[in-house]
């Protein structure tokens, strides 16, 4: 069954990112008291997910152990391909979400991470970007069910 695994947000752009148990977030602004809620958001920054098993893997490949928070995606995920969900929507807890786009790892990450090599190992494996359709919360354990 795929579940939220870890949840981290942060309030200011650049600053480590704060591991919480629940989130609450407004449709279409984002997650309240992250650094990209807006009243008038883009789709792009609302919310962010990852799986926990492609962080496993870069971990175990390259002898590191750096913690699921520290890749600075919103939603750690467990069991569920992230990939496959860009113009599906979601459910996650009681917010339904719809995948827009792949979250491409950027030079930011990296320097943050101290590893080079993030680009390349996560170019398709950085997690999805998901506009917020409707207000709620997410919390740890919460399912995650594909609805279309």
């Amino acid at each position: 069954m795929s579940e939220v695994y870890k949840i981290g947000i942060t309030i200011n752009n650049n600053k480590p990112i704060n591991e919480v148990s629940s989130i609450n977030v407004l449709a279409n602004k984002g997650i309240i008291g992250d650094r990209h809620f807006k009243q008038f958001n883009d789709p792009y920054n609302q919310l962010t997910l990852i799986e926990s098993e492609n962080i496993d893997y870069y971990n175990i490949k390259h002898g590191l152990n750096i913690p699921y928070i520290d890749f600075r995606r919103n939603i750690i995920t467990k069991g569920i391909k992230l990939n496959d969900l860009v113009g599906k929507k979601i459910l996650v807890g009681k917010v339904e979400l719809e995948g827009i786009d792949l979250c491409r790892p950027c030079k930011h990450l990296c320097e943050v991470l101290g590893q080079e090599n993030i680009i390349k190992e996560f170019l398709r494996r950085g997690g999805i970007r998901c506009q917020i359709l409707t207000s709620s919360s997410i919390k740890i354990n919460d399912k995650i069910n594909i609805l279309n």
